[in-house]
């Protein structure tokens, strides 16, 4: 009798679904929305879906990602300084359509940093008073436009920097400023 109720017990947790809950809104934010935009971009360039043609579209994708999608790459190992390598996790899904979202659920049983990520807030530069911003913050805006300020030692330094580079990279908050 208690093999029986033992073996009801075993049978009974095989069956039932693990216990891992489906993606909440907004979780593996950066992740779902990577993914997405590569394999729109497949499909928008008539690549063959196998998974070795998506794993060499995905290490030229990586190779121009930055910040968060960076690290989700090496993450995966879609870097060459990546130590480990999970890429054909998201290749052999993809090659067979399966959603995004799906695939990112697999990862994050596979690493769950993968999930961790989000995507930092945008800063709003129409309306954001720069002389409140930290210098971790103004360095980000030079970051995100791929520029340094060198030879910047004060607060002040960066934000004449950005003041100066705003028309360049963002002509339309730079217009709508009145202070520049």
């Amino acid at each position: 009798m208690q093999v029986a109720n033992g073996l009801c017990v075993v049978l009974a947790l095989i069956l039932l679904p693990g216990g891992t809950q489906p993606m909440r809104e907004g979780e593996c934010e950066v992740c779902v929305t990577f993914f997405g935009r590569f394999y729109q971009s497949l499909k928008d360039n008539n690549v063959e879906f196998t998974p070795t043609s998506i794993e060499e579209a995905l290490l030229k994708s990586c190779k121009e990602a930055k910040g968060k999608e960076n690290q989700l790459c090496y993450y995966i190992g879609a870097t060459s300084d990546a130590a480990t390598k999970i890429i054909n996790e998201m290749s052999k899904p993809l090659s067979h359509h399966i959603p995004v979202v799906k695939i990112c659920e697999k990862l994050k049983k596979k690493d769950s940093q993968i999930c961790e990520l989000k995507y930092n807030k945008q800063i709003d530069l129409s309306t954001v008073d720069l002389k409140k911003l930290g210098v971790k913050e103004l360095k980000k805006i030079l970051d995100d436009w791929s520029e340094t300020c060198k030879g910047c030692a004060e607060k002040s330094d960066f934000i004449r920097k950005i003041s100066q580079l705003m028309p360049k990279y963002a002509p339309k908050a730079a217009s709508s400023r009145t202070d520049l």
